[in-house]
């Protein structure tokens, strides 16, 4: 799966025109932004509570996914998408090194079906990779086909996750936990877990406005927010809270900010301060070189890093030039 998928030349001898354009937001998944608002759990006013990193359970599950997609074909004006979504969890048990409990990869070939001609379409339909049709509404300039495309390819990935976690969290352990880089309420059987946790690092969606908004959003590095009720988002109900791992200070506001979601459960906010404490302590050692290390906990960085390392080659942007090659 790492090299050049044979489909994308069987549609060039179809007639499509080959591409090699791998757009700058390939990588990673797109947010949505909104007012959603919160209902507080665990005071009137939003509070900041003192956090120390400590240890946490003796097992531990990690989870992430990528997505990669590039246009690697054109029908007329029409672009034809090769995407790859995969998603791993990996297990770290009490010798405290981590090996891979479950994951898995699709190849998607994405474009609007109707619009190709017979023998292009013909040759996507036999590719072996899970087409997924755009539609005929999504017709109109090739920038809102990619816009379209890069959706699709998103929503193929939050759903390759979700099985993979599901998977994981059907089989842990008594005293085991899961931790997913991304929302839980995106599933009922995550949301609804007592030991899966939710971590986001991306902050677009706004639950607080004020007083509130700015105690949320200025708390001091080692601390975390009082447990609220997401509104408006969420599929399914869950509890969250904010959590700094670095001071702010001297850099953005953002800055080393996570929000967490975990079960939506009276026993989530006696244990807030505890599992904060634990997770916490994964910022170390730091996920660098990505430039999202603030926020990024080692271990879920060290999925990521595994699942880039067999994803497809020619679908990872690079640094080279595209100054078209003149022979001289």
């Amino acid at each position: 799966m790492r090299g050049k998928a044979a489909w994308t030349e069987r549609i060039v001898d179809a007639g499509a025109v080959p591409a090699a354009f791998v757009p700058a937001a390939s990588g990673g998944r797109s947010d949505v932004e909104e007012i959603a608002g919160a209902e507080l759990v665990e005071e009137e006013r939003v509070a900041v509570h003192a956090v120390a990193p400590g240890g946490g359970p003796a097992t531990v599950s990690f989870l992430d996914g990528i997505q990669r997609w590039a246009v690697v074909g054109y029908d007329g004006v029409v672009p034809i998408v090769r995407g790859y979504v995969a998603a791993a969890a990996r297990r770290r048990g009490a010798d405290r090194r981590l090996r891979v409990a479950r994951e898995a990869a699709r190849e998607l070939a994405v474009a609007p079906l109707a619009l190709l001609r017979a023998g292009v379409r013909r040759a996507l339909e036999e590719s072996g990779a899970a087409v997924i049709d755009l539609g005929a509404e999504a017709a109109g300039q090739p920038g809102r086909l990619l816009v379209a495309a890069q959706q699709a390819v998103n929503a193929e990935r939050v759903r390759v996750e979700t099985e993979v976690a599901e998977a994981v969290a059907a089989r842990l352990g008594a005293e085991e936990w899961l931790v997913v880089d991304g929302l839980l309420s995106e599933s009922a059987k995550l949301a609804g877990h007592p030991r899966a946790l939710g971590v986001i690092k991306s902050h677009s969606a706004q639950y607080f406005e004020g007083a509130d908004l700015q105690t949320a959003l200025t708390c001091p590095g080692g601390t975390r927010t009082s447990v609220f009720r997401p509104r408006g988002r969420a599929r399914h109900e869950v509890y969250s809270w904010y959590l700094r791992l670095w001071p702010w200070e001297g850099n953005d506001l953002l800055f080393g900010l996570l929000r967490i979601e975990a079960r939506a459960h009276a026993g989530t906010v006696a244990t807030a301060t505890g599992v904060s404490s634990w997770l916490l302590a994964e910022r170390a050692p730091l996920a660098t070189p990505d430039a999202r290390f603030d926020r990024l906990l080692y271990p879920i960085h060290d999925v990521e890093t595994y699942l880039r390392s067999r994803a497809p080659r020619d679908l990872l942007l690079t640094a080279g030039s595209r100054l078209p090659k003149t022979g001289t």
